[in-house]
């Protein structure tokens, strides 16, 4: 019983600290871009930051895709990023969505799926999963959408 125990309070204590929380820096992510050069989240520091986790056969995410190259669009000249994690295993496939959903912002790919390190880092148990990071790094709002996202959005690229 003893072991059971403590092992229910090791896999819980990791699971635990696996999930992101509003208030704390977001951990870094070092990944491949379509050229396969390392992009890190933190070379964006200074800039209100969106990380968006997604693929390429996730019908929810390329239905929410539009709206965030919208946001973009709209606030990238202010100070706003997109930083897209796909965690499609296949490259061309990621690539292909890119292009026709006319992805211009930062894409970066972690190829494992759901044995993504990135995603797990993060506590992405589904996806889309989105991340608003304020200019400082820190995380302010864990999947918000549509006009609370870009009211959010709006506020932190003034500030």
């Amino acid at each position: 019983m003893k072991i059971v125990l403590a092992l229910f309070l090791l896999v819980s204590s990791f699971y635990t600290s696996a999930q992101v929380k509003v208030g704390q820096l977001a951990p870094e992510i070092a990944l491949p871009d379509s050229k396969g050069d390392t992009v890190l989240l933190s070379s964006l520091k200074g800039k209100v930051v969106l990380i968006d986790f997604w693929a390429s056969w996730c019908r929810p995410c390329r239905m929410s895709n539009p709206n965030v190259v919208r946001l973009y669009n709209k606030y990238k000249e202010k100070g706003f990023e997109v930083f897209a994690v796909s965690i499609d295993n296949k490259k061309s496939a990621w690539l292909k969505a890119v292009q026709q959903d006319k992805l211009t912002y930062t894409q970066v790919n972690d190829n494992k799926g759901w044995d993504a390190a990135s995603a797990a880092r993060y506590g992405v148990e589904g996806i889309p999963a989105t991340f608003l990071l304020n200019k400082e790094g820190k995380i302010v709002a864990v999947d918000p959408e549509g006009a609370k996202l870009e009211e959010a959005v709006k506020e932190l690229v003034n500030k």
